[in-house]
Formats: C-alpha cells, structure tokens, sequence
C-alpha cells in the first residue's frame, strides 16, 4: 500500500515566546520539523505533504533542506487539525494509498510504531495512536468498546467519565487518504473551541458502519514540545535515549550523561568515549576509535583505531583515516589526514592534504586564508614538520620532506628536502646581563618612589 504522509507544522508556538516557527526549533542540532520526518521516511512515503502557516517561508526552507520533493502547502487561518489536515486535499488529488498524520512538535514517534500503525490499517478503515497517560490531564480521551474505538472526546468537551479514561490520543491517525477527505469534509465546529477536530472523524466514520482502532505506544513518544521547558525536556530525553542506545550497541561511554550527541550521529562498537564530549551534526565515528575527554567534533569522519584529543576540535571536512592521532588543543577543518598521521599538540590544520605516516609538530599552522581567498597546503608521506612551523598556502611538501623548527615556509619544499627558513640566531656575549642590571635597577627606584 502506497503512503502519504501529512505533517501539521503550522502553528505558532506562542508559549515558545520566539519570532521562529516553532517546529523549527532543534532538538539535538536538527530542527523538530525533521525529527518527524524522519520517522515518517521509514516507511518510504511516496508523497510528504507539510502544511505550513505561521513562518511559511522558514518551515518551506526547512522542509527542502531534509526533503526536496516534500510539498509544502499553507494554512492561513488557524481553525484546527481537521482543517489543518484539508489543505494537504490538493497536493494528494488522485492518490491512491493511505495518509497518516503527524505533527511537527511531536518528534519522538518511532519508526516501530508508524508501521504497526500501516499494518493496522490493513483491517481497519481507521487508526489513531493512542498511548496510556500516567496524568491524562487536558489529553483528548480515547473511547473504546473492546479492540474497538468508537470515539475520541476532547478534555473540554469531556463528561467525568470521560476524563477519567487514561488511554489518551496523540494526534496521530492513519486512513485511506481519499476517504480521510472525506471524513474531514463531515467534521463541524460544535464544541467548546469552535474548531475543527480531526478527532472527529473517528466518531463519523463509526456512524457509516466503518472500523475504527487503536494501536498503543508508549507515553514518551508523544512527547509534544509548546514551551522552552518542554523543549529542554526533549532534548534531555533524546540525549537519554541515544546513549543508552549506543551502550547498547557496543560503545562505551565512560560519563554518559556529560557526552552530547546530535540527530544523525553515528559512532561504532568498540570506540570509548571520556567524558565532556560533544558532538554536531554530521559526525561519523568508525570501532575502535577513541575519543578523549573535552573534545568536540562536527561535520567529520573518524576512521578505526584513530585517537582524538583531549580538547581538540574537528571541524566540518575533517576526514580522519586509519589510527590517526589527534591530540590536545588541535583543530583540524575541511583536511584529509591519511593513515598514521600524528598531530598531536597545539596545531591548525585547515584547507589540507596531510600524507601517510606524517608528523606535524607543536605549534604548526596551516596559514589557508590570505583576507581574501582560501588556499591549500599539501603535505606528502613520511613528511616531519618541526615546531612553530608557518605553513603559507598555497605550499606543498614532498613526501619525506622536513621543515626546522620555527620556520615560515613559503615556497615549495621537494621530497626529501630540509627547508629552514627562520633569521640567523646572533649571540652578543654579556648584554643579557647588562639588560637585567638596567632593569632591576629601575625597578628599585620606581619601588623607593612608591614608599
């Protein structure tokens, strides 16, 4: 069965006391926005639709940015999910397949749970994704005969009963997207908030002799995020679960609760990771590496066997091959370090092609930026770059080269060359002496002035 998916991402978000959209605010570096479709992706959707309203232009930008064929359309009033979920009608005209709704400030529905919801579908016209609420509070109740769900009822418009039923609705439903249409064209605002409630069509469709059910998850997938406290929440609560999700799968986390991963981290089995480590978007971690404490990494690769930091900084384009070793106060940016290279003190290695076994020295720069213009270095294998090396780009050194310490390079140094390039060091026996002489002796007087 073909599927559409829907997602609400209209809302203003006032409690969030901000001029951005709210579904654009980030959980783990990535908009909320995209978390929800992400979920939605693993059921390979051949139509997203997002309806837009409040920021259309930035919820637009966001939607193409994560997916470039997703249909945006726009809600330009606010008058409830049933009307929300209309506007998708003329994106999916002629579809034939199933619709589900999501919402873009509920992040956390899994990919399980969306297909126990599609494979529900399958003997019944209508699926909503219920959840039992240890405080139901102003939650929509979920009214049900059996297996069978006869209605939903808002809080507002909720008799005692009612409110006292905790299995509570999420939002979440899956239907024929065609006859969902239809539903939603039955829907009235005869309730308390004078809206539209998508909630409604459980009961409609009920009324035509039509099934309706609930498949259940757990509460904390339903997690909606309306205020910057709830946006803290969630992000304490994805962080929670991605740690425990790589411990599970092998990687050791040595003080899990001070390690901070991103949305689409990827680290594998065997790395050890010390404390105060965090990570950006798009980071890939291979086994066996580790990664030193007070490290931050983002936007680069990190092969097996390779160790960095502590306090070193990967910024986007680092590429790190095989048992690299990347040391403490170094940065490396938009470089491409080979197998066996040492980097380990105090060094800055942007706009670079680092060799094969290479050794780069204390206090090296990689000088890539002339005010105007990015520019590279090279550096060949088995390559030995001496201390408070000045590498000026555009420069390259062969393979097996070596620069002295303190040098400014400039110029091209050929394979197995030694480039030195610092002034002559000149000695004037006994002024050293005479300079501390002079100077203490200033020194007293400006110390008898004061007393």
């Amino acid at each position: 069965m073909a599927i559409a998916l829907i997602v609400l991402a209209a809302g203003k978000g006032s409690r969030m006391k901000s001029d951005m959209p709210k579904v654009l605010h980030r959980i783990a570096h990535a908009p909320m926005l995209w978390h929800a479709l992400r979920a939605g992706a693993a059921l390979e959707p051949e139509k997203t639709v997002v309806v837009a309203g409040h920021g259309a232009d930035q919820v637009t930008g966001s939607a193409h940015d994560y997916d470039e064929a997703a249909n945006v359309v726009l809600q330009t009033e606010q008058l409830g999910t049933a009307h929300a979920v209309a506007q998708a009608r003329p994106a999916l005209e002629g579809f034939d397949g199933d619709a589900i709704v999501l919402y873009g400030d509920t992040p956390f529905i899994s990919e399980d749970t969306l297909r126990a919801m599609a494979e529900a579908r399958k003997t019944n016209d209508v699926v909503v994704l219920g959840f039992e609420a240890a405080n139901p509070a102003r939650y929509g109740r979920l009214v049900t005969e059996g297996d069978a769900l006869t209605r939903i009822v808002e809080f507002n418009d909720a008799s005692e009963a009612e409110r006292a039923i905790t299995l509570c609705n999420s939002g979440v439903i899956a239907a024929d997207a065609q006859f969902l249409f239809r539903l939603i064209d039955a829907v009235g605002n005869d309730n308390a908030a004078g809206e539209y409630y998508l909630t409604d069509i459980v009961s409609i469709a009920r009324a035509q002799g039509l099934s309706a059910s609930v498949v259940r998850c757990d509460e904390a997938e339903t997690m909606g995020v309306n205020s910057r406290a709830d946006l803290a929440v969630a992000e304490a609560a994805f962080q929670a679960r991605m740690r425990a999700t790589l411990m599970e799968d092998g990687v050791t986390l040595q003080a899990p609760e001070t390690v901070h991963l991103a949305w689409d981290t990827v680290i594998g089995r065997d790395t050890v990771i010390e404390p105060n480590v965090v990570f950006g978007p798009g980071v890939t971690v291979e086994s066996g590496v580790q990664l030193r404490a007070f490290s931050h990494l983002e936007g680069c690769h990190v092969s097996q066997g390779s160790v960095v930091g502590p306090y070193a900084r990967l910024r986007p384009g680092a590429e790190l091959a095989e048992n690299t070793r990347i040391g403490n106060f170094v940065e490396i940016k938009n470089a491409q370090l080979a197998e066996g290279v040492k980097v380990n003190h105090l060094t800055y290695i942007g706009d670079a092609d680092v060799g094969a076994r290479s050794n780069i020295g204390a206090g090296t720069v990689t000088c890539n930026y002339d005010g105007v213009f990015k520019h590279r270095t090279v550096i060949g294998e088995d390559v030995f770059v001496g201390s408070d090396t000045m590498l000026v780009a555009p420069v390259t050194l062969g393979n097996g080269a070596m620069t002295g310490s303190g040098s400014t390079i400039t110029r091209d140094v050929p394979a197995g060359a030694l480039s030195v390039a610092r002034p002559e060091q000149v000695i004037k026996e006994g002024v050293a002496t005479k300079l501390f002489e002079k100077r203490r002796e200033e020194k007293a007087r400006l110390t008898q002035k004061k007393g």
